[in-house]
Parts: structure tokens; C-alpha cells; sequence
């Protein structure tokens, strides 16, 4: 049985925290339980965030609240293998190492042997993860509260040292360990996305740039997140996310395709053959400013989603030939909602109000693809 996992976000007030570029968002927890496929384990709606909560500071919470409640119980085990000089055979003996070195004229046997320990790829990547997010939160007792919980895994035997991608893809859940999935994705989620690997050479961002750029990512993830939990194999609905569209090209140089954009649509949602929708998230306002004055729809977005449904179209499939196209960009001042059909294409420009109550945000995101404008 997987243990529930509670929001520790208290309400805060109707006037969320903004992103640096002028977006309202009351939701971060919302949006980053979604992000991360948490929505089976956490209830992303119970709670709405601190008016003054960052993001690092909301994951930290989250973090370090899902950590808390793993070790209620005793943190999972794995075999990792050991090579030691012993007294008695355990495991293989390494007969190189043992006549290379001469150990039997002292008494002594190169063995190798499996040993069960804590310090496993997923425990170290859930404590690499508390040390890193306790220098980036600004809250003192979310930073303590990550820096205990690291102690406590270090006093475990688990080593301060980040596994790899390979390790991590080879550390398999067991169903018996199935309380470790909520750790683990928060703890990916943590690393990948507020905590970006800084490898040697990595070109550092500026910090406007990379916190509007890991909101975007987060936005996109919880977008297609919200429709897979909420609505996927329901009533004949399907839902895919980065889904790669191909060009109907032909007779293409030899040089093309290396150079030919890659068509991929954050969302696709199927209603059995009855309807298909593209949606295309924006984190940024719908609307610009003309140059001649007055604000209008950003013709680039309006050509991605037009490519996106006309490049699918004239194939053999009536559903793609008659496919819905929606741009779901965030609230900012005002709600914008329109829609017109172009070459048998309905195309959608709608906005959601990250800073609404969580509940308004759920029936706004469902609203926007159940009811056709």
C-alpha cells in the first residue's frame, strides 16, 4: 500500500507569488506534483501555495516532506558488490588478486561477494538532492529540516555522491519498495529542473533567463501531467505528450533532414475517432504589442500550431483531418479566450489563471478541452 503523502503548503492569499517576467502563480505546488506524475500519490488540490514561496522553497517542502514520511519506515536495501582481503571464503574468490599478491602464504583470500547495505543508487540520489536544495531555499527551517534528513541518510551509510543516469535506470523498484516512487521523482524533479546539473563546461545561465526557462518546462510538464492523470483512458480519451509529427516530404536533398525543424507537440489528446486536439503550451502572454499599436496574437505560435495540423492533415486519417489546435499560454492582467477555424482546423487562443484557487484551475484546464468554443 502506498502511503499518502499531504500537502505541508498552508492557503495563502488570493494574490500569488509572480515569476520574474510578470506571471501570477498561486500554484507551484500544484503544478510541480503534476510535473513530476506525483498526482497518484499527492492530492495537488488540497492546498494552494505561500503567497511568498519560491520555487526552490516549494519543492524543498515537498522534498523534504515525502522524505520525512519514507523513513517512517526503514529505508529500502540493495546488494552492491564488495571486493575485500578476509580470513575465510565469501562470495567468489579472486584467484588473481590472491596469487598475485601472495595472500595465502599469510592466511588470507581475495573474495568477492555481494552485501546488502543502504547505499543504494536511489538513496543516494534522494540524498543528493537534500544537499543541493538546502543552499538554494531561502526558508530557514525548510533548509534545516533537508540538512537533518541528509545527516540521517549519511548516518545510514548512504555516500554524498550523485549516481549516474545508467545506475539509477538499472535500480529497479520492486513492488514491495513501491513508497520509494513518490521519493525518487521528487528527488529527479529537484535535480532536473530547479537544480540543474553544472557539469565542467557547462555555459552558466543567467538567473532571469533559467527561472523563466525551468517555469516554462514545469508549466509544459504539468499541463500534459494534469490531462494524463485526469483524463487518460476515461470515457475513450488518450493522452501522449511530446509527440513527434512527420513532414510529408519528398524528394528531400541530402542534406535536409539535418537541417529540417522537428515538429513536436507538448500534448495530443484523442477521444476515441470522434476528436483529436494538439495543444502547444506557452509559458509567456498570449498577446504582444503591434507595431503600429494595439496588441495582438504572436504570428510564430499561431505558424507552429498551423504546421502542426495541416502537416497531419490529407494522410488517410479523417480525425487528423479535422483536428482541434489549442495554444494554452498563462493569465497575465487579463483572460483571453477565442477561437476560429482555418481550413477546416478549429484553432483555440486560450489563457489559465495560475493564480486562481487550485480548484478553478482543475475545472479551468478540464473546461478547455471538454467545451469547444
Amino acid at each position: 500500500m502506498i502511503e499518502a503523502v499531504q500537502s505541508p503548503i498552508s492557503n495563502g492569499p488570493e494574490q500569488g507569488w509572480k515569476s520574474r517576467a510578470g506571471i501570477p502563480i498561486r500554484n507551484l505546488w500544484v503544478l510541480l506534483v503534476y510535473a513530476a506524475g506525483l498526482a497518484q500519490f499527492i492530492d495537488p488540490f488540497e492546498a494552494a501555495a505561500e503567497d511568498d514561496a519560491e520555487l526552490a522553497d516549494i519543492l524543498g517542502r515537498l522534498l523534504a516532506n515525502v522524505v520525512s514520511l519514507r523513513l517512517r519506515r526503514s529505508l529500502s536495501r540493495g546488494y552492491a558488490t564488495r571486493a575485500a582481503t578476509l580470513n575465510r571464503v565469501r562470495g567468489r574468490i579472486d584467484w588473481l588478486r590472491t596469487e598475485s599478491e601472495q595472500l595465502l602464504s599469510r592466511g588470507q583470500i581475495a573474495c568477492r561477494f555481494d552485501e546488502l547495505t543502504q547505499d543504494t543508487p536511489r538513496n543516494r540520489l534522494v540524498l543528493a538532492a537534500l544537499v543541493q536544495i538546502q543552499s538554494k531555499v531561502a526558508n530557514k527551517d525548510v533548509a534545516q529540516q533537508c540538512a537533518a534528513l541528509a545527516r540521517f541518510l549519511v548516518d545510514a551509510g548512504v555516500l554524498p555522491k550523485r549516481p549516474s543516469r545508467a545506475e539509477i535506470s538499472r535500480d529497479k523498484i520492486a513492488r514491495n519498495d513501491a513508497n520509494d516512487v513518490v521519493m525518487v521523482k521528487v528527488a529527479e524533479l529537484a535535480l532536473d529542473l530547479v537544480l540543474p546539473a553544472e557539469s565542467e563546461g557547462t555555459e552558466q545561465v543567467p538567473g532571469l533567463v533559467r527561472d523563466e526557462f525551468l517555469l516554462r518546462r514545469i508549466f509544459e510538464q504539468a499541463v500534459a501531467g494534469f490531462y494524463r492523470h485526469e483524463i487518460h483512458g476515461r470515457d475513450g480519451w488518450s493522452v501522449d505528450s511530446q509527440t513527434q509529427f512527420e513532414w510529408e516530404a519528398h524528394d528531400p536533398t541530402d542534406g535536409l533532414h539535418a537541417i529540417l525543424p522537428i515538429m513536436k507537440a507538448d500534448v495530443v489528446l484523442r477521444k476515441r475517432s470522434e476528436r483529436r486536439i494538439v495543444l502547444d503550451t506557452k509559458f509567456t502572454g498570449i498577446l504582444t504589442s503591434r507595431y503600429h499599436g494595439g496588441e495582438g496574437l504572436k504570428s510564430a505560435y499561431l505558424y507552429q500550431i498551423y504546421s502542426y495540423l495541416r502537416s497531419q492533415a490529407g494522410m488517410g486519417d479523417e480525425c487528423a483531418d479535422r483536428a482541434e489546435g489549442i495554444l494554452l499560454h498563462p493569465s497575465i492582467h487579463r483572460h483571453v479566450d477565442e477561437a476560429v477555424t482555418i481550413q477546416g482546423h478549429r484553432v483555440r487562443f486560450v489563457t489559465v489563471d495560475l493564480s486562481a484557487h487550485p480548484s478553478d484551475l482543475r475545472r479551468s484546464l478540464l473546461d478547455i478541452i471538454m467545451f469547444q468554443r
